[in-house]
């Protein structure tokens, strides 16, 4: 009778636990997703009336991509993490399929210059936002299984470095350097918490400083973006244009903004204001109060993924949900590093913010594990 007594207690307990997940993560997602929506279509109905003649017509789509991303979000959500353990490696080896397939003719799609999206049957996505997060379980599943092994050189270093340039010279193909550099930091993050020598790491830097260099030399294009980045001014109105009209819609919106809708740089200033300037219109029209409220969702959010990394119930747990929050984190950082002209210009979509499914799809499925691995926390470890 005690017996039972007790089962059934550690079962409701178990069942309670797992109807919790971590409300303040997930109003911090929807806001910004929300908020993400109506500065889509302020930053795009202009444009969007020009070319489809419909006003409306990127704030259908992304209002789409926003409910079949919750459909996601909520999938993965209610999946218990540690299948992602056990499927990882599927999971990259579909990433990589869908990377090569992007290089395929009739099947990959070129834009500006770059293979980087599949359409098939009228439906189109980018592998590279795929690849991010299957790198990313992949390197928590790694590192969780070589314990004490990550210390080695042969064994716990050099096989998922070799996995970084495998992945990286694919998307180099493309090409898209900025993905490259992202999934680089990434694997280097997760390695460095896992307790990887940083004599190892420091090795990375070495090799990785020289490559850098040559991509850029070798590339006319990625050489202008750097003295761009140097000097704006140099070429105002070639390609100092974009990043010159950011910062003048970063001044103009203020510290209260000049009202949504009534932004001036996205009427055909901000090439493609919808997608990787998005931050720039959201500085013009809600200005510095805006700005600085969706800084601190996005800042609520890190933090709370980072703490969940510490909370998590095991290893694997704590790896990949520190990988996810950097995942968010990285992205984060280059778009707003970009758009503030921290960093040379890259395109880059803001998480939840930026219009694109592939993004928000895949963002949204990052919140649903982390989501997921806060069910399996403690009460009393809540992050």
């Amino acid at each position: 009778m005690n017996l039972g007594k007790i089962t059934a207690r550690n079962n409701a307990s178990a069942t309670a636990r797992s109807s919790s997940y971590d409300y303040i993560m997930l109003v911090v997602v929807m806001s910004l997703t929300a908020l993400g929506i109506v500065l889509v279509f302020s930053a795009s109905s202009i444009l969007a009336e020009k070319r489809y003649g419909d006003a409306y017509f990127f704030l259908k789509r992304q209002a789409s991509f926003a409910l079949l991303g919750l459909i996601v979000m909520i999938i993965f959500k209610n999946t218990d993490y540690h299948v992602w353990r056990d499927r990882a490696p599927l999971f990259l080896g579909l990433s990589i399929l869908c990377l090569v397939l992007v290089l395929a003719p009739h099947v990959g799609v070129k834009v500006g210059g770059a293979h980087r999206w599949i359409r098939i049957y009228g439906f189109s996505f980018q592998p590279s936002e795929m690849a991010k997060l299957a790198v990313v379980i992949f390197m928590a599943r790694w590192v969780y299984h070589r314990g004490q092994e990550m210390r080695s050189f042969w064994k716990g270093f050099v096989p998922p470095i070799g996995i970084m340039i495998f992945f990286d010279g694919i998307i180099l193909l493309q090409p898209d350097m900025g993905t490259a550099m992202v999934i680089g930091a990434l694997v280097v993050l997760i390695m460095f918490v896992s307790g990887v020598r940083l004599i190892h790491l420091g090795m990375i830097a070495v090799v990785s400083i020289p490559m850098i260099i040559y991509l850029v030399v070798h590339a006319s294009y990625r050489m202008e973006r750097l003295l761009t980045f140097l000097n704006p001014w140099r070429d105002p109105s070639g390609r100092g244009f974009q990043i010159i009209h950011s910062f003048l819609a970063f001044g103009c919106g203020g510290v209260f903004g000049a009202g949504l809708g009534d932004g001036r740089q996205k009427l055909f200033y901000l090439p493609e204001p919808h997608t990787d300037f998005i931050f720039s219109v959201a500085g013009e029209e809600i200005g510095f109060l805006g700005v600085f409220f969706i800084i601190f969702l996005y800042f609520i959010l890190i933090i709370r993924g980072m703490r969940l990394s510490l909370n998590s119930p095991d290893l694997f747990g704590t790896y990949l949900a520190f990988g996810l929050t950097s995942l968010l984190g990285v992205q984060v950082m280059v778009n707003m590093g970009v758009v503030l002209g921290l960093l040379p210009t890259k395109g880059m979509a803001l998480p939840f913010l930026s219009y694109g499914g592939s993004s928000l799809l895949f963002c949204m499925a990052a919140v649903g594990i982390l989501l997921n691995i806060s069910t399996h926390v403690e009460e009393g470890e809540t992050p």
